[in-house]
């Protein structure tokens, strides 16, 4: 079973992933979007969507930090466990709320106006469950499993393990007996990669980068034919108010 879920599940989440990226680019370009509705309700956007998006760069770069960078060269460049485990706890918490509380303004703003609430589709449903079970146990490890129960050093299980997925040699052994809350932010993160190239969040790989190269728009007045302005004028003239232009 540990093979299925920490070894097969990935690599089916990981294809799932790359394919359907390449898919959707090449079957729905003009569905490439986030579908914004700024147009039903901008004032509660306007508070969700930063938290939301610049919380998400720090869990982002917290992943990166400690998932991705094995725990030897942190070691090696002095960085002490438990300096590591402070930086972790504080920077990993207040980019864990902000995002946390993003996304809940978001959620309340989609559910409670009805306009934005009538363009959810049934794939936003999914994808706003599986994105705030990810987010939700993705808090409880970096609070619960360091500040209130206990400290859990998953930079020698859950980080290799992960690591060891794109060698040649995976390593699904390593996520046996870690903590529960692990196992669930792992799980809801795998079915949300695999799913990810069929929702918006595909807007992700989108930047407007042809606007760096892309020639000015000129705009000038029309021109007006003089007879023209001669019949409005005469159009005007019972009602007493200037000609319009």
């Amino acid at each position: 079973m540990s093979t299925i879920v920490w070894m097969t599940l990935p690599y089916i989440a990981f294809t799932s992933f790359l394919l359907g990226h390449v898919w959707r680019y090449r079957t729905d370009q003009f569905g490439w979007t986030t579908r914004s509705s700024q147009l039903h309700e901008s004032r509660l956007l306007r508070l969700g969507s930063p938290l939301f998006h610049f919380g998400m760069l720090g869990v982002f770069g917290g992943h990166v930090l400690g998932v991705l960078i094995p725990q030897s060269w942190t070691d090696a460049i002095g960085i002490s466990h438990h300096t590591y485990h402070v930086v972790a706890v504080a920077a990993g918490s207040v980019a864990g709320f902000a995002v946390i509380s993003g996304i809940g303004i978001l959620l309340y703003r989609r559910f409670t106006v009805a306009a934005v609430r009538r363009a959810t589709t049934g794939s936003d449903k999914v994808m706003y469950f599986l994105l705030a079970g990810a987010l939700i146990t993705g808090l409880l490890n970096t609070v619960g499993s360091n500040l209130l129960w206990g400290t859990y050093n998953y930079r020698e299980t859950v980080s290799p393990w992960f690591r060891s997925l794109f060698t040649v040699d995976p390593q699904p052994e390593l996520m046996v007996g870690v903590p529960w809350t692990f196992q669930a932010h792992g799980l809801f993160v795998l079915v949300l990669v695999a799913i990810w190239p069929y929702t918006r969040l595909v807007h992700m790989f989108s930047a407007p980068i042809g606007y760096l190269t892309r020639p000015y728009i000129v705009y000038r007045s029309k021109e007006t034919n003089a007879a023209d302005t001669r019949r409005y004028a005469r159009a005007w003239e019972s009602t007493g108010l200037p000609p319009s232009r």
